[in-house]
């Protein structure tokens, strides 16, 4: 499944970087909450209905206050829920009590995935359907096992693979991810190539630290 990110702080240009990603086959859009120009909520709302509405793709809502600086309130998520072709948000805004909200206020086919590797088990013993992870790149199996093991009850169980992996998420965030994530796949032999400017490879005292990290784990998705 390809889902392409379309949105930005323009509802004009979303529309249109939309309408292009569609016509190339996508089978999804991510539209992540307009960052810099902090429009209220109900120009939040006015913003995705219309970018929904301008195609037929199922949209994805990605609320990440800490980079955008606006949030996207439980009551919007609610009120957008009910647009057809709006079918999920990927909340990373680590307030549990507003996702709660959402998952009580939601259809029950509308999805709640987490947007932090970090929150994974909370959003989900909440009623979240999963995440939309970054450390799930190099422990995805692990990841995996313990969503299955909290869905079957082992709560236990599934706590200790979360608390294990912590490490993990720490260290992919140590900067501002991409960066330490392109740069332990490639270290893996995943050639995914640098970052883009204005983001640069990891200086030397980052680096060390990611590859520490890397070192305490088994990576579980192999690169050949």
């Amino acid at each position: 499944m390809v889902v392409a990110g379309t949105g930005n702080y323009s509802t004009s240009e979303s529309i249109e970087l939309t309408r292009e990603a569609e016509k190339t086959g996508v089978d999804a859009c991510l539209l992540t909450v307009p960052y810099y120009n902090r429009p209220t909520q109900e120009g939040l709302y006015r913003h995705f209905k219309a970018i929904a509405t301008s195609c037929n793709l199922p949209c994805i809502m990605y609320n990440v206050p800490s980079r955008t600086s606006c949030n996207l309130a439980a009551e919007t998520v609610i009120r957008l829920s009910k647009v057809d072709n709006i079918i999920a948000v990927k909340e990373a805004s680590a307030n549990l009590h507003q996702i709660s909200e959402i998952i009580q206020g939601v259809p029950p086919e509308f999805l709640v995935y987490s947007g932090n590797d970090g929150d994974t088990l909370h959003v989900m013993a909440l009623g979240g359907y999963g995440v939309v992870g970054v450390i799930t790149h190099l422990v995805g199996l692990q990841t995996q096992d313990m969503m299955n093991k909290l869905l079957a009850g082992k709560t236990k169980e599934a706590a200790a693979i979360h608390r294990h992996l912590l490490p993990m998420v720490d260290a992919m965030f140590v900067v501002a991810n991409p960066i330490p994530l392109k740069f332990a796949m490639n270290h893996l032999g995943f050639r995914v190539g640098p970052t883009r400017l204005p983001l640069c490879e990891p200086d030397e005292k980052t680096a060390a630290a990611i590859l520490t990290a890397l070192k305490q784990f088994t990576i579980d998705l192999a690169a050949f």
